[in-house]
């Protein structure tokens, strides 16, 4: 603040009056100002005894950049002798002693579940959906019409989107990796399908298993890889992403046709299966569904635009609708009775744990030994020769068996297997990444080796050929001479 120039009339004890002033912490500019300020003030008067003239209220107040620039002291006031704006310097910040009141459990366990939910929602809904078949079986296995609602419109619903998004373009790569994708699917269809149909045959043998939980199992093998998960998991483990789009894509065509003739020829054709009935039945519900998808992917693009515009939305009533099959198929199952109890259930899903990692290893090996150089290859592979769909499965087990009172226990499989290769897989792909790093720089050198160990060859061998030539020259010349 700047005090105005006022001359007071001199008094004999003018001298004997000293300015008081409080200690600062400021830098040597503000020093200087203050001394300047200091020099300007009348001789005599003081912070303490000086009455500063009336302020407006504007000047009490100073602006956020006026806070910035000022420096942490107390009790001195100085002026900016250019701009001529006055800068209060801060007292220190008052903190507030009182603690943030504590969150509330409910709301701590609320926003725990919403994070659950988000990250497993399909596993949430499928819990649930079991729980409500068991508390009141009729109301999915009759009045809410499964004849209709869950075997034909759900059904039909799911695989028109799925041959949407199926992208038979990816096809034209299948030769670039022929040997490849010709070892990912035979693997995922038939070495996987033929270890679980053994090993589910020797349990059912020594009375460890119920025969519709060993049938559910051999079913949950013969089914195609996964989409969106084996891609997923690809990309984050990083492997190659154009083999895993083809081969989900191609798997999921194939098995159509070839998931049906594994399950029949496994299990065989059973009194209540009529194969007749059965083939129609796939052909209504399953590809002349994906048949349509496929048109309106490549001929009515306001379809396809639509689908991708509310692909959120879409892929939540897909969810919905899986949900609502497998609440109708369990409804079913709980209304009839199963000859599998609650140990049966427990010991099939420690079986499958077991099982899907050593498959899981069994790939991981067999994709070192065959394709040494090619870790992205190896890491897509891990994933796409275990994984199974539950998007396809889940309509393709209802399609088949639907009459059978047993569906639930062979759908059950297939509900622990999903969420199973989930967790393995999220658990494994950091691993797999770091691996796929370091082989590919090992590898980078290595080629880097040799090409330097070709050049170095070449440049010996255009040498010696100088040198022969040079040796032949003079050869030459020597005989002309002579």
């Amino acid at each position: 603040i700047r005090y105005p120039e006022i001359k007071p009339p001199l008094r004999r004890h003018q001298n004997k009056l000293k300015i008081r002033q409080l200690p600062t912490m400021t830098s040597n500019n503000d020093k200087n100002n203050t001394d300047n300020d200091e020099s300007e003030m009348p001789f005599g008067l003081s912070v303490h005894n000086h009455e500063s003239p009336p302020k407006h209220e504007s000047e009490d107040l100073p602006s956020n950049e006026e806070k910035r620039n000022t420096t942490k002291s107390y009790g001195t006031i100085d002026d900016d002798p250019e701009t001529g704006e006055s800068s209060q310097q801060e007292s220190p910040p008052e903190t507030d002693s009182t603690p943030a009141p504590p969150v509330p459990l409910y709301q701590r366990i609320w926003q725990q579940w919403c994070k659950f939910y988000n990250k497993n929602s399909f596993l949430v809904l499928v819990v649930c959906a079991i729980l409500i078949a068991y508390a009141y079986p009729p109301l999915g296995a009759e009045y809410l019409r499964p004849d209709i609602t869950a075997t034909w419109i759900a059904v039909l619903f799911i695989f028109v989107l799925a041959g949407m998004g199926i992208k038979t373009e990816e096809f034209a790569k299948a030769f670039q990796r022929l040997y490849f994708n010709v070892f990912l699917q035979v693997f995922n269809f038939g070495v996987v399908s033929g270890i679980v149909y053994g090993f589910s045959r020797f349990m059912v043998y020594v009375n460890a298993l119920a025969q519709s939980l060993a049938d559910g199992m051999t079913i949950c093998a013969s089914l195609p890889i996964t989409v969106n998960m084996v891609l997923v998991l690809t990309k984050s483990a990083g492997g190659d992403e154009a083999s895993a789009i083809f081969n989900a894509a191609f798997g999921n065509l194939v098995g159509v046709f070839l998931s049906p003739a594994l399950i029949l020829g496994y299990l065989g054709v059973k009194g209540e299966i009529n194969l007749g009935d059965v083939f129609v039945k796939l052909g209504l519900r399953v590809i002349l569904p994906i048949a349509v998808g496929q048109f309106l992917q490549k001929f009515v693009s306001p379809a396809t635009e639509f689908v991708k515009k509310y692909k959120k939305y879409f892929k939540t009533a897909q969810e919905y609708s899986l949900v609502f099959i497998i609440y109708t198929v369990f409804c079913k199952t709980f209304k009839n009775g199963s000859d599998a109890s609650v140990g049966d259930v427990f010991l099939m899903i420690a079986l499958q744990f077991l099982i899907l990692g050593f498959v899981m290893v069994l790939a991981w090996f067999s994709l070192r030994m065959l394709f040494r150089k090619e870790p992205t290859l190896q890491a897509m592979g891990l994933f796409g020769c275990t994984h199974k769909t539950v998007a396809m499965g889940v309509p393709l087990i209802n399609a088949i068996y639907e009459d059978n009172p047993l569906v639930g226990m062979y759908t059950l499989p297939l509900l622990i297997w999903h969420p199973m290769q989930l967790v393995l897989g999220t658990a494994v792909a950091p691993h797999v990444a770091a691996y796929v790093k370091t082989k590919q720089e090992l590898l980078a050198r290595e080629k880097e080796e040799e090409e330097n160990k070709n050049t170095e060859d070449t440049i010996k061998t255009m040498e010696m050929g100088a040198t022969v030539h040079v040796n032949n020259s003079t050869e030459h010349d020597n005989s002309q001479h002579e």
